[in-house]
Order: C-alpha cells, then sequence, then structure tokens
C-alpha cells in the first residue's frame, strides 16, 4: 500500500550540484534508474542505449552537473528523496526532438521523465512533482509545456518513465497531437 502524502510532508526543490548526492541516492534505489541516471535524453539516439554501462551514464550526468545543467526537480519526505521530475527548455534535448519530429519551439519547456521511489508510488509524489513543475516552467519563461507519455496495452511501470497520460490529463494537459504510442501533450501556461 502506498504512502499517501499530506501536502506539509513534501518538499519539490530544484536539483542543484549540493543535492547530487540526493539525486544519484534515489536513481541507486529505484529499479535501474540507477543505471540511467537520468541520462536517456542527453545521448545522441538510441543507437548502442542498451551497452552502456552505469559508469557510462553517470559520467554523462557528472558532466551536466559540471556544466550547471540541474534538469530537474527532487521531491523530499522526511528529509529523504522520494522523487524526481525532469524538466527544462525542450529544444536542449535534440534527441527528443529529432525522434518526435517536433519544429524549434524556444518558448516550450518538456517534462520527459518521472521517477519515484517504489514505496511512494501511487501516493502522489508525481502529481506533486508535475504541479512544481508547471510553475518552474512558468516562472522560467515557457508559454507552454510539453510531455510524452507512452500509450498501448499491458505497458508495465518501467513503461511508464515520461509519466503516466492520465496524470498530464488530469493536470489539464491536451493532446496537441495525436499518436498510438507516443502522443504529444501539452498544457498552456
Amino acid at each position: 500500500m502506498p504512502r499517501r502524502l499530506g501536502a506539509a510532508e513534501l518538499e519539490i526543490v530544484p536539483l542543484d550540484t549540493g543535492r547530487r548526492a540526493d539525486f544519484y541516492r534515489l536513481h541507486g534505489d529505484c529499479d535501474d534508474a540507477g543505471w540511467c541516471a537520468c541520462a536517456a535524453w542527453w545521448v545522441p539516439t538510441w543507437d548502442g542505449w542498451g551497452d552502456r554501462t552505469a559508469a557510462e551514464n553517470h559520467e554523462l550526468r557528472d558532466a551536466l552537473f559540471a556544466r550547471g545543467e540541474h534538469d530537474g526537480l527532487l521531491a523530499y519526505a522526511g528529509g529523504e528523496p522520494v522523487g524526481w521530475c525532469q524538466l527544462g527548455p525542450r529544444d536542449r534535448l535534440a534527441k527528443l526532438v529529432r525522434q518526435l519530429t517536433l519544429g524549434p519551439d524556444p518558448e516550450a519547456w518538456a517534462v520527459t521523465c518521472f521517477l519515484v521511489a517504489p514505496a511512494w508510488r501511487g501516493g502522489g509524489v508525481a502529481q506533486a512533482l508535475l504541479t512544481a513543475a508547471v510553475v518552474r516552467a512558468r516562472d522560467g519563461g515557457a508559454t507552454h509545456l510539453e510531455a510524452f507519455p507512452r500509450r498501448g496495452e499491458g505497458l508495465a511501470a518501467d513503461d511508464l518513465w515520461n509519466g503516466p497520460e492520465a496524470l498530464f490529463r488530469a493536470a489539464g494537459f491536451v493532446v496537441a497531437r495525436a499518436d498510438a504510442t507516443r502522443p504529444v501533450l501539452r498544457l498552456e501556461l
């Protein structure tokens, strides 16, 4: 049974270099997320993605930290990291733009990954992260926020790393481009 959160129990903060250890602790404790280190959209293509090592993905993530790319939000409960949401200006992720054939849009931000610790799944962490992501995108100058959930029958939790479509729809996102397996959802800010 997931733990349900009260509003005062959850703190959501932007990732920064000082929270690097918390980022890795959360990702290391969740499924295969320690292997990925939320580097998937930062590699040039999917070619060879499954052959990459955790060390390669951590090296990429460390390079992002080193250049000041703090691309998301961490959720804490009782001082422990329990959730992550990757977001930022959409066009910085060349692979995403290319894969989904998106035209340039400097006013678009994208929410591209969610990770919630298994004991906290279904307890409102992802909803709280998405709410904070909307505010952060608006404060960052975005005029709209996009999401790219997977669709299909029998999707496992691991298939929903972009966030489930129902989460975005409940937050007011609408279909900007229909697709049977990966629609583009959009929220005007």
